[in-house]
């Protein structure tokens, strides 16, 4: 019955931004903390970012620190990956994920939920 859906993937030239959204069903989603992951064709799973309960604290990946920010609005059960300054090297599916414990989802673990994932595609 837990669901999340992931939007707004798509094509960007390199230097170009894309904001990817999150929506949450089923769960009460003040009680997680929420997380992006990505993963390129041929790699392994990689942590992009990762927000606690209500927001107060966010972690990325060294990869997108000081490109990319987590957010999260609550009331509509929802969580953000803003991306700015894109590199090909940006190029993956990308999935969100909740988890109780935000210290192990920061972590890249404990996740209890996953969403089906964006494609996003950078071009040069």
């Amino acid at each position: 019955q837990v669901q999340l859906v992931e939007f707004g993937g798509g094509l960007v030239q390199a230097g170009g931004s894309l904001r990817l959204s999150c929506a949450a069903s089923g769960l009460t989603f003040s009680s997680y903390a929420m997380g992006w992951f990505r993963q390129a064709p041929g790699k392994e799973r990689e942590f992009v970012a990762a927000i606690s309960w209500g927001g107060g604290s966010t972690y990325y990946g060294d990869s997108v620190k000081g490109r990319f920010t987590i957010s999260r609005d609550n009331a509509k059960n929802t969580v953000y990956l803003q991306m700015n300054s894109l590199k090909p090297e940006d190029t993956a599916a990308y999935y969100c994920a909740a988890g109780r414990i935000y210290s192990d989802l920061r972590a890249g673990q404990g996740m209890d939920y996953w969403g089906k994932g964006t494609l996003v595609t950078v071009s040069s």
